[in-house]
């Protein structure tokens, strides 16, 4: 059943629809001293509501790569718009939902999870044709190139960290989330105590640092990194960054891995992909683990790289065809499905 956008009840349904059950600050690590410029930008991000309105939607289709860029002079309306419609089918595509036009409860359950903040490339079909897969590159297929065997180095920075994880722990991580890109190409990645001379550079950041892409605060986007060979792979401090779901409890909090594991992929040369369980899909709810490659990142991956001669399908196809149940078992509680307040809302609509 699809929820049917009513411009008497959309200001009433869209805040239940967009809103989430956050837990009070003093139930996760403080952030950094300058993680918030004002208080009023941490009780917008405590209440989890980065989409609000459809001129809010506007703007996240704006810049996520599914309309054009605002005029800065003109405030978008709450009008849904044929414009805003293409959208919508657009954003379904990409991502591998249900295309009904339509903000349906599946699409703002998405619209409404964190996620990356690379572009979707939503214009950009993949350019190679293959049987199953749906994941794409960044427009000119940009990839790293040497002119022997390729061997990127990587640093954490030692300035832009986290307080509350030590540096070797986000280390580790990172050696980790390497290494499984590194099993399926010809690609050596070599950590380096020198930061300025890294391939890599890896940071964590609050919101406008420099790059022309300011983080957002708690949710929302969580990371974003660059394509070849700029290298820059950037998280956004004000999360609740966890490597242990065990010992991290926050219902916010957000698996590292999978973030870095994500990121590394753009860094080498991989946009989003359509498929949900892959790890190059653009969102990630907390308190989930999805650092595990699936077929379709590695089609990706070696298709600009080339095949490690060591390298074997038969794991990822095995896991590919496994249900969510295992899925289900590593996330570690806190944060509930929002399909909950999707059917409490449908109900309001019938009731209405």
């Amino acid at each position: 059943m699809l929820l049917s956008i009513r411009p008497s009840l959309f200001a009433i349904l869209l805040p239940l629809l967009l809103s989430r059950h956050l837990p009070t600050a003093a139930s996760r690590p403080a952030p950094p001293s300058d993680t918030w410029r004002s208080s009023d930008r941490f009780m917008d991000a405590e209440r989890g509501t980065h989409v609000a309105g459809l001129s809010d939607l506007k703007r996240y289709f704006s810049r996520f790569g599914y309309l054009p860029e605002p005029d800065p002079d003109a405030n978008p309306t709450d009008a849904f718009d044929d414009r805003l419609e293409t959208a919508v089918s657009l954003y379904q595509t990409r991502l591998g939902l249900r295309v009904t036009g339509k903000l349906d409860a599946a699409t703002l359950a998405e619209i409404t999870t964190p996620r990356c903040g690379v572009p979707d490339n939503a214009t950009l079909a993949p350019s190679r044709a293959h049987s199953v897969g749906r994941f794409a590159f960044f427009p000119g297929e940009p990839r790293w190139a040497r002119s022997g065997p390729i061997v990127l180095t990587y640093a954490v920075s030692p300035t832009a960290t986290i307080h509350y994880l030590p540096r070797g722990t986000v280390e580790a991580v990172f050696d980790l989330a390497f290494a499984r890109w590194a099993q399926a190409i010809p690609v050596q990645f070599t950590k380096t105590a020198n930061y300025e001379s890294a391939d890599v550079k890896i940071g964590f950041y609050s919101g406008d640092h420099g790059d022309g892409e300011p983080f957002d605060g708690v949710l929302g986007v969580l990371a974003h990194a660059f394509s070849p060979e700029s290298g820059r792979l950037h998280l956004d401090a004000a999360e609740t960054w966890a490597v242990d779901f065990r010992r991290e409890r926050s219902a916010v909090a957000v698996d590292l891995e999978s973030v870095a594991t994500h990121e590394i992929g753009h860094v080498l040369g991989l946009a989003h992909s359509a498929v949900k369980n892959s790890v190059m899909y653009p969102s990630l709810s907390p308190r989930t683990k999805k650092a595990d490659l699936r077929a379709d990142d590695v089609e990706g991956v070696q298709a600009l790289y080339g095949s490690n001669p060591d390298f074997s399908f038969s794991s990822l196809i095995e896991s590919d065809t496994t249900d969510s149940g295992s899925a289900a078992a590593r996330r570690g509680g806190g944060v509930r499905s929002s399909c909950m307040g999707f059917l409490l809302v449908l109900v309001l609509v019938i009731v209405i």
